[in-house]
């Protein structure tokens, strides 16, 4: 692979100036617009194994023709290895659904550190089905479990059953065999704390052990199908390696991620903040002398180009992949230009690159910019690899009961600005209140009128902070957070979560999420494309959002050859 030049145009040159606002990016419809990069989980993770050089091997597969039985995977990581056992069920439909409030799926697994003896792998198989019942066995670090898209799942296991490869315009209305319906660890079931991760962890940054557990539901998927279809005909062949490729693991999310956000600032901060860190380095290139870095990411451009124009999803309020694709050519033919002046040696601004976006942002969609954002940061890969392992984070906030409350109020000033400017008191902006269905467990958002009785589980910020503000305004200025507390305890959690935040600037939306105006799926699509890195996200009903992770990622054996592409995303449908 062309190795890329990491310099900044000017070496006294402050990064940070070239990074843009939080005023400019914390809008839930900026954030929504964010694309899968380098920087997302995912991909990360991809990138990881690709230079590692990771080495999964299958060590059984006692599986029958119902799909019921157990396999075991083995993971190398260089001197770390993990075990991934799998329990796989007979498809049923009775306590079968994608919602945490299933009883039935069909694959369970967890991520074990070491080899698993024989009498863990029994152990867990038992404990696995009891949920929150159950507990893990020493050394797990993540239970999860999936099931199949039954009508794609069937289509491709008859296909190769009848000796022939599946029809690949089906397959692609999905993009995979198997979806993800739950990832669980941080102490969960028992499960390893992430904090107590060593600090030569392989997996220690933030997600990286529960994507791991994503890419081995779609291995294991795609082993399945073959087993299944060879059971039925031995001599059925294996999907071709480029539609291997092709397929990822689909996943869904709905209102839970708002409140992950809620829960996780400085997860959401530090990640917000190493993307515009990386994205920050790559404005700040300076051209090569035969200027290849503008063919590199032309080349990535038209790539994603191809990739929205095949996308066969349908969205209902997100921008179609058709109109983000003739925006991308836009951007497309301003690198062509830049390079056509580069090559007639036209005097270039110092920082082509942040004056190419510049120019841009207004003239295509925000998804076709931020698509040019994550493909800038491929001219620093190593850059951003070494930021991504920074996401190894203590979440734990923790107050200043000495702080004066002149310095909170500054913090509140100066940070929270944009609570003041909302509409807190009108009918509108406090119509919906967050609440835990009885029915379902799951997090939902609806009127008041109708929940009279609901806890508020949404973190009511903006109204938080306005309230605050207006008992501190009272006080005397010297007076300690400690005995404002005393005389105002209903203030303790937002006091703690402003002292705990201070000068970090990217953890919280700017938005009053119970308003009438407030979209949910603007953080659910931040979350899942943005942090986690899923292609095709389609939206349902301006809440769920569904799509596929690992989307052309290598296949293991390309990982153990060293032959992986590390420009694997935004694959083209395969030619069979």
């Amino acid at each position: 692979m062309m190795a890329l030049d990491t310099r900044p145009a000017d070496p006294a040159f402050d990064i940070a100036s070239l990074m843009r606002a939080p005023a400019r990016i914390m809008r839930p419809e900026t954030l929504a617009a964010f694309q899968p990069s380098r920087l997302s989980a995912s991909r990360a993770l991809m990138s990881q194994a690709v230079r590692q050089k990771w080495s999964i091997q299958r060590r059984r597969f006692d599986i029958d023709a119902t799909g019921r039985g157990v396999a075991d995977y083995r993971i190398d990581i260089g001197g770390w290895r993990f075990s991934f056992p799998v329990y796989s069920f007979a498809p049923a439909k009775e306590g079968r659904t994608g919602r945490i409030i299933g009883r039935a799926w069909d694959m369970m697994g967890a991520l074990v550190e070491g080899d698993m003896s024989a009498e863990d792998f029994e152990t867990t198989g038992r404990e696995l089905p009891k949920l929150y019942e159950g507990r893990a066995t020493p050394g797990t670090l993540i239970w999860c479990r999936s099931n199949r898209s039954g009508r794609f799942f069937n289509t491709a296991q008859q296909a190769l059953a009848q000796g022939r490869q599946p029809d690949v315009a089906a397959l692609a209305q999905s993009c995979y065999l198997m979806r993800n319906t739950g990832l669980d660890g941080n102490g969960t079931f028992g499960t390893k704390t992430f904090l107590t991760y060593e600090k030569d962890h392989p997996l220690r940054w933030s997600l990286s052990a529960q994507m791991l557990c994503a890419y081995m539901m779609r291995v294991f998927a795609q082993d399945l199908v073959h087993h299944l279809a060879r059971l039925a005909n031995p001599a059925a062949p294996e999907l071709a390696p480029d539609l291997r490729r092709f397929l990822g693991v689909g996943n869904g999310s709905a209102l839970g991620l708002m409140l992950f956000v809620n829960n996780h600032p400085r997860l959401i901060d530090r990640w917000i903040g190493i993307r515009e860190t990386a994205l920050a380095h790559a404005k700040s290139l300076a051209l090569s002398p035969d200027g290849r870095e503008i063919g590199v990411l032309r080349g990535l451009v038209e790539k994603a180009i191809l990739f929205r124009r095949q996308d066969r999803a349908e969205y209902e309020a997100l921008t179609a992949s058709a109109v983000i694709a003739e925006d991308l050519v836009v951007v497309s033919d301003a690198l062509g230009h830049l390079k056509a002046r580069f090559k007639a040696g036209d005097i270039l601004p110092q920082r082509p690159f942040a004056d190419l976006c510049d120019r841009l942002e207004g003239r295509v969609a925000p998804e076709a910019l931020e698509t040019l954002h994550s493909l800038l940061i491929e001219l620093v890969p190593a850059h951003a690899d070494s930021l991504v392992e920074t996401l190894v984070l203590d979440e734990e906030l923790t107050g200043r009961p000495e702080m004066p409350v002149c310095r909170l109020l500054e913090i509140l000033r100066d940070e929270y600005a944009w609570a003041f400017g909302l509409d807190l008191a009108s009918e509108a902006s406090s119509r919906y209140v967050w609440y835990k269905s009885a029915t379902a467990e799951e997090p939902r958002r609806g009127p008041r009128s109708e929940v009279e009785d609901a806890v508020n589980l949404g973190l009511d910020l903006a109204r938080f902070i306005v309230r605050l503000e207006a008992d501190l305004v009272r006080q005397d200025p010297h007076l300690s957070t400690a005995r404002f507390l005393m005389a105002h305890p209903q203030h303790r959690a937002i006091v703690t979560r402003v002292q705990a935040l201070a000068g970090s600037f990217y953890h919280s939306p700017y938005a009053d999420i119970m308003s009438e105006d407030f979209v949910p799926a603007h953080i659910t699509r931040l979350l899942n494309v943005g942090l986690h890195g899923i292609d095709k996200t389609r939206d349902f009903l301006n809440r769920n959002l569904r799509g596929v992770l690992f989307h052309g990622a290598p296949l293991p054996e390309d990982l153990r050859a060293g032959t992986a592409d590390d420009h694997w995303f935004y694959p083209s449908e395969p030619i069979l």
